[in-house]
C-alpha cells in the first residue's frame, strides 16, 4: 500500500501469514529493477501500474491522482492526469487482463452531488476506443463495507480485493466470482495463514493459478511480498519472496503488486533507496544527486521483478515440465 493510502485510510492495520520464507534458486535473477525512473517512478509517491494488454499504455497512481502514460518505443511519455481522475482521491488502479476495463479505489461521492465517501470504494471505468467512459460504482456484492481496497481482476472478470472480516481486525483478501450482469457475494480467500496476520494488495494471475500479495505480522511495521499457488480449489502455503525482492526484514515496505501484460513480471511499490557509499568520485556524486532529484528520495517508487523462478519451482514441485 502506498504512503497516500496509509494517510487516507488511517484505520488500516495492514499484514498475512505464518508463511514460509524462500529465495529462488538464482537470487540474481530476482533482483528488482526500478521501473521507468524519473518518468513513472518520479519524486512523488508512485504505485500500481495497470497495463493495457499490449503493454503500450498504462494507468498508475500518484499521490491520490490516477495518471496515464503511453509509449510507441522504449521511453514512456510524460504522465498526464487520466480523464476520469483529478477531482477526488483516486488510487490503486488495476486493469482487466484483456484491457477492456479498469477498476480503482476512490473516495468520490456515491451519489451525484454528494459528499466525499469517508473510506474507499471500488469503481469501474470501461475502455471506449482510444479513450475511457464514465466511472461507475461497483455493486454491494463487491463494495460490501465502507473500506474496500486493493482490487485485482482475474481473466474471467472475477474480482479480488481486501476487506476486514465483520468490519473488525486485520485486512484479508476476498474474491467475488464474476457472473452475468455482475458478481456473486464475495468469499474470503483462505491462504492457510495465521488469521492474526494482515493480507493486502492481491495481484492474481489471469488464470488464478497464483496470487501475489503483501502481508505483515501483528508486531511488524513493514509489509513484505508473498506468493501462493492454487491447487484445485485450495491455495498452498504462502511463500515469502525473500530479501532479494523485499529487502532486509524491517527495512522498508514492499507492496501494491501488479502483474505485467506477460503475467510473469511483478511490478510493486517500495520506499527503498539506493545506498550511497563513500568515498566516491565527483562524477558518482553528480549521478547520485541526479538520481535523488529524479526519484530516489524515500517516497514510493515502482520496481519490477520476474516471477519465473518461483513459477518454475512450483511447476517442478507439482511434477510439471
Amino acid at each position: 500500500m502506498s504512503l497516500l493510502f496509509r494517510i487516507t485510510a488511517a484505520v488500516l492495520l495492514l499484514g498475512p501469514v505464518a508463511a514460509q520464507a524462500a529465495d529462488p534458486a538464482d537470487p540474481a535473477a530476482a533482483a528488482p529493477q526500478i521501473f521507468s525512473p524519473g518518468v513513472i517512478s518520479g519524486p512523488a509517491n508512485d504505485a500500481d501500474p495497470a497495463f493495457a494488454a499490449d503493454g503500450r499504455s498504462l494507468v498508475f497512481s500518484r499521490n491520490g491522482v490516477l495518471m496515464a502514460s503511453s509509449r510507441s518505443g522504449e521511453p514512456w511519455s510524460k504522465p498526464e492526469i487520466a480523464p476520469f481522475s483529478g477531482v477526488w482521491m483516486d488510487a490503486q488502479p488495476t486493469m482487466a487482463p484483456d484491457g477492456s476495463f479498469l477498476v480503482f479505489v476512490s473516495n468520490r461521492p456515491l451519489t451525484e452531488g454528494g459528499k466525499a465517501h469517508p473510506g474507499g470504494q471500488l469503481w469501474r471505468v470501461d475502455r471506449q476506443g482510444a479513450g475511457w467512459g464514465q466511472p461507475w460504482l461497483l455493486p454491494s456484492t463487491v463494495n460490501q463495507s465502507a473500506n474496500i481496497w486493493g482490487p485485482s481482476i482475474a481473466g474471467d472478470g472475477s474480482l479480488y480485493f481486501m476487506d476486514r472480516v465483520g468490519g473488525k481486525g486485520p485486512f484479508h483478501i476476498w474474491r467475488a466470482q464474476a457472473k452475468t450482469g455482475g458478481w456473486a457475494a464475495a468469499q474470503l480467500v483462505k491462504l492457510g495463514s495465521d488469521p492474526a496476520w494482515q493480507e493486502v494488495d492481491p495481484a492474481v494471475a489471469p488464470d488464478e493459478s497464483f496470487l501475489v500479495f503483501s502481508a505483515k505480522a501483528p508486531d511488524d511495521e513493514h509489509e513484505r511480498l508473498f506468493i501462493a499457488f492454487r491447487s484445485g480449489s485450495t491455495w498452498g502455503s504462502p511463500v515469502d519472496l525473500g530479501d532479494s525482492v523485499n529487502g532486509r526484514k524491517g527495512g522498508n515496505d514492499s507492496n501494491e503488486g501488479r502483474l505485467g501484460p506477460d503475467g510473469r513480471t511483478l511490478y510493486f511499490s517500495s520506499d527503498r533507496t539506493v545506498p550511497i557509499h563513500y568515498p566516491h568520485t565527483v562524477q558518482q556524486a553528480a549521478q547520485d544527486l541526479a538520481r535523488i532529484e529524479a526519484w530516489d528520495n524515500g517516497n514510493q517508487n515502482v520496481w519490477s521483478v520476474s516471477l519465473e523462478p518461483w513459477i518454475a519451482a512450483a511447476r517442478k514441485s507439482s511434477g510439471q515440465n
